[in-house]
């Protein structure tokens, strides 16, 4: 094994959850989360409860806002000064949705000192990213080299699917995203979105199915299409009311050979879009 060792940042929309980050040293930026003038730095001062109470009482949708470039040095700089010889993975949401990414990139390049730095483009949004991060933050407890890390994320990007499945159109009617009649003629027909995070890191829908019941298994059924027998490992996501998600991940594990199973509450960057109550599966092969 390489002697140099690596360190795993990310920022707070890869809900990775607390607990995991500590035990795996994984260091994280907020986003910001904005409800009016009130600003929240996304899982620090304002908890996912706390989040999802306010949004279901707000009649606008609240914002977000990206970590600024000097908030990513001054992460660097204090990874850095602990140890000087270690190399920096920072592995972000996608930039097809956020320019947190790009803040980053530009982030590692106002640094004085000379140092190794890897930023990465995730190309997801959620644990799709939050994978990633894991993963890398295991290998690099292990003693991976920072090459067979990256070689790895590289992989899993190119393996993993991602659906997610809505609970309400509210949410995205209040975004602007559909119009109020679309909404309406939506829940009265009990019309389920299902929603993707294609190749190039942008949410597009896949299918929209009338039940809950068949969204969930053609979700499962697109799943089998892509992994058929393989084993895989899968992480089942919601937000704030995991009823569907775990059903929808029951479901999952009676088609397909999933050897490890994690969960994950979704934050409010997905959160905000999708409303309570949404459910979503992460999908690499093992």
């Amino acid at each position: 094994m390489s002697a140099v060792k690596v360190k795993i940042i990310t920022d707070s929309t890869a809900d990775v959850p607390k607990r995991v980050r500590e035990q795996l040293g994984i260091e994280m930026v907020p986003l910001k989360v904005l409800f009016g003038e009130e600003s929240f730095l996304d899982t620090v001062t304002i908890s996912n409860n706390e989040f999802y109470e306010r949004l279901a009482k707000s009649e606008m949708l609240p914002k977000t806002s990206q970590p600024s470039p000097t908030e990513f040095m001054e992460m660097y700089e204090r990874q850095l000064a602990q140890k000087p010889d270690q190399s920096i993975i920072s592995i972000h949401l996608s930039s097809a949705l956020s320019g947190t990414y790009q803040s980053a990139v530009l982030g590692s390049t106002l640094l004085e000192t000379v140092n190794d730095i890897t930023v990465i483009d995730s190309k997801s949004a959620s644990y799709g990213c939050g994978m990633l991060v894991v993963t890398a933050a295991e290998m690099a407890a292990a003693g991976e080299s920072k090459e067979r890390i990256l070689a790895k994320i590289d992989e899993m990007i190119k393996n993993r699917k991602i659906y997610f499945l809505l609970d309400t159109l509210d949410y995205l009617q209040k975004g602007g995203r559909i119009g109020k009649a679309a909404a309406l003629f939506g829940s009265i027909l009990n019309i389920k979105p299902i929603l993707t995070i294609d190749q190039d890191g942008e949410v597009s829908a896949v299918d929209k199915v009338r039940g809950t019941k068949k969204a969930m298994q053609r979700i499962v059924d697109l799943f089998k299409q892509e992994y058929g027998d393989d084993a895989v490992e899968m992480t089942v996501g919601w937000t704030h009311k995991s009823e569907l998600a775990k059903e929808l991940a029951a479901l999952a594990q009676t088609q397909l050979k999933v050897v490890t199973i994690r969960q994950t509450e979704i934050g409010s960057v997905i959160g905000t879009h999708a409303g309570p109550g949404a459910a979503a599966l992460f999908i690499t092969r093992v």
